[in-house]
């Protein structure tokens, strides 16, 4: 249970340390749990994967009805509370649930995260009773669709600049709609939209509920030819007049753009799980090409050229689920707290995520960037048939392209990460300035020459991570002392810094993982897993020396600058260095072995 551990608040993982008992892993998944995966998995075998062409020859009608098959399963209710036709289950269910329905095309994994997301949760999140019941049971049993009207020609990343207005009529009963939208998921077949606009010169936009109704000034443009993704319905959406009822405003005026930003919390956190079940079977394609595959007279796989991709797109995988999961189960853990605490089921939510609302999107951006490059490697595994459309790398490669895009550009959430970090630290949620003032004073004092005593396992890892966040806090700190407010003008600096963030999350819940798993099995049993999990911060390593070297040289001259790129050489050292290249090999001959992802 929540209480009897410490859950720590968003963020709070740079200064505090976390014991791996306090940390959710895919090995902790319920009986319940389980059998949710296996349902959802077997319904992806069965609708979705073997329709793999029809897909790609952008067949919208198929993930429509694919969509309510799903829908007739309960899929698209997991996260909706019974009390409005959902199935009420926790938030790891909702992500697990995400995950392993959305490897089988990208199509239908936009058009399921749409709906499952931004489309209906606007409404059980701020949506009063009469807009729940009206609404959210339709959208739960799939009997109606949902999308989310945000963006538009000149707002996009700037999400509040909208140019889309909503006038009040002269009796006060309605508002007449007027503008544009664009690249809307699900439009070419959603019952109901999300819709954002401004109300006279607010400041903020305000969201609404607007039902899709040709005949009320609603126009659609044609379906958009993409790169990816292309059985999910995307169109531009036109309002002339469009009369929406006031009880269809969502929240209150001027609250969209808070209803957007936590919108985009919680679907950053399931984007990434969206990744990673394309990544287990990618790499288990790709091995079971390399095994079969023949030259010199060899297998493939035995080349130690493969056997660097194997590796790495494992230990990606494994790195991603095990802080997905971490974090999901954080945020069910403070939902669970809060409602708890008195708060209605709305409120214990929407404030569960937008206290992890930093791992959410360092998340996001992570795993959308490693599932890219697993099937980037898998074409290359593939060699010029990766290339062809007869093998399925290629569409792989393209519906993974666009989860660097949207839920917020990658560029904007890795800003987002450390903006969002620095605030909490001046509400005082995150106790920035101690840590950072000590590592200040340690980088003056004289540095112990003392061999420390490495011989338990992950203890000199432990101390590696211990040592990467006093990088950052030496970065941040600085950063925060030079620029002050206008930090956030200085966007190379944050996005490398951001970069210095991400590793450590990533790193750190792979070690935790790997050892909560040995301490109820064995380090036998989890070989390859301790192999993955020291490759995994070995490259965290690489990254944190170059992004924190990059960071330093930019902002510090002088002595400051020297006694900085000194700290950072001794925070990224190892006393004993890992044979990467055994590290490698131990994993890939457990994938070869296996023929998939077996972890």
């Amino acid at each position: 249970m929540a209480e009897e551990k410490e859950l720590l608040r968003g963020g709070q993982f740079l200064v505090k340390e976390t014991n791996c008992e306090d940390i959710f892993t895919p090995e902790d998944f319920t009986e319940e749990q389980n059998m949710m995966k296996e349902a959802v998995a077997e319904f992806n075998e069965r609708e979705i994967i073997p329709h793999k062409a029809r897909f790609e020859a952008k067949d919208y009608a198929l993930t429509e009805d694919v969509m309510r098959k799903a829908g007739a399963l309960g899929f698209l209710g997991i996260a909706v509370p019974e009390a409005y036709g959902g199935l009420g289950m926790g938030f790891v269910s909702t992500v697990l649930t995400c995950d392993y329905i959305s490897s089988g095309t990208g199509s239908f994994s936009t058009a399921f995260g749409a709906h499952t997301g931004i489309g209906t949760m606007p409404i059980t999140l701020y949506g009063t009773e009469a807009q729940k019941q009206k609404y959210v049971p339709k959208l739960a049993s799939g009997e109606w669709f949902g999308a989310y009207c945000l963006t538009e020609p000149g707002a996009g990343s700037d999400a509040n600049s909208g140019k889309t207005t909503a006038e009040l009529s002269a009796d006060g009963k309605s508002y007449k709609i007027n503008g544009q939208k664009m690249w809307i998921s699900n439009a070419g077949f959603c019952s109901v939209m999300i819709v954002f606009a401004r109300l006279e010169d607010d400041k903020n936009i305000t969201g609404f509920i607007v039902e899709n109704d040709p005949k009320n000034g609603i126009t659609m443009g044609e379906e958009e030819h993409k790169l990816g993704i292309r059985a999910s319905s995307t169109r531009q959406v036109f309002f002339n007049d469009t009369i929406v009822p006031v009880e269809n405003m969502l929240a209150g005026r001027g609250e969209g753009f808070k209803i957007a930003m936590n919108a985009l919390n919680v679907g950053r956190i399931k984007l990434a799980a969206a990744c990673l079940d394309s990544q287990r079977r990618i790499l288990t394609t790709a091995v079971n090409y390399a095994n079969e595959r023949r030259q010199f007279k060899t297998p493939i796989a035995e080349f130690g050229a493969i056997k660097i991709k194997l590796a790495q797109m494992a230990t990606n995988a494994y790195a991603g689920e095990s802080a997905t999961y971490r974090a999901a189960k954080n945020i069910e853990d403070r939902i669970a707290m809060r409602e708890a605490a008195g708060n209605t089921h709305q409120e214990a939510e929407l404030k569960g995520v937008e206290e992890y609302a930093i791992e959410c999107s360092i998340l996001k951006v992570a795993v959308s960037e490693d599932v890219q490059h697993c099937a980037d490697e898998g074409i290359q595994i593939f060699g010029g048939m990766g290339f062809s459309e007869d093998t399925p790398m290629e569409s792989a490669w393209r519906d993974a392209r666009i989860a660097r895009i949207y839920e917020g550009t990658n560029e904007i959430n890795r800003m987002l990460c450390v903006g969002m970090l620095v605030k909490k630290a001046m509400k005082g949620h995150v106790d920035l300035l101690g840590p950072a003032t000590a590592v200040a004073e340690e980088l003056m004092g004289i540095p112990s020459f003392e061999t420390p005593d490495f011989s338990e396992l992950f203890s000199e890892e432990k101390a590696i991570i211990k040592r990467l966040k006093k990088v950052f806090l030496m970065v941040a700190g600085s950063a925060v002392q030079k620029f002050g407010p206008d930090l956030e003008q200085h966007q190379q600096l944050l996005i490398a810094a951001s970069d210095i963030l991400i590793e450590i999350y990533m790193a750190e819940s792979t070690i935790l993982r790997t050892e909560k798993n040995i301490k109820r099995t064995s380090e036998k049993e989890q070989a390859v897993q301790i192999a993955m999990s020291k490759l995994y911060l070995y490259n965290a390593v690489s990254t944190v020396e170059g992004k924190g070297k990059e960071s330093i040289i930019s902002f510090a001259e002088g002595d400051e600058q020297r006694m900085m790129l000194m700290g950072l050489k001794r925070f990224t050292k190892y006393t004993n260095y890992p044979d990467i290249v055994d590290l490698r090999n131990e994993i890939a001959e457990k994938i070869k072995a296996e023929n998939k992802y077996c972890f």
